[in-house]
């Protein structure tokens, strides 16, 4: 299995900076172990857009996957009652 590379919206960037520093540090293992695992256990396709969604503690993260050229785009951080209301713009 190949690495893929990990790239973060500066929207998504931005959420994380906002999230507690104990649940950032689970968030941002959780992205880095992506590269290695694009739909880890527990991984989800979301409906109504593209991308996929995994869990850790009360977060999500919404990304989408480009296996085509080994890239993972990080589209969204949040607190779960909040991010299913993102949208993303492309």
């Amino acid at each position: 299995m190949h690495n893929y590379t990990i790239t973060i919206s500066k929207t998504a960037q931005k959420q994380l900076d906002d999230v507690p520093d104990d649940a950032a540090e689970k968030l941002i293992a959780a992205i880095r172990g992506l590269a290695l695992h694009p739909r880890p256990a527990g991984y989800k396709k979301l409906k109504g857009r593209n991308g996929y969604r995994i869990i850790k503690g009360d977060y999500r993260i919404l990304y989408e996957i480009f296996d085509s050229v080994l890239v993972i785009d990080v589209i969204a951080i949040g607190h779960r009652k909040n991010i299913y209301k993102y949208r993303t713009s492309r």
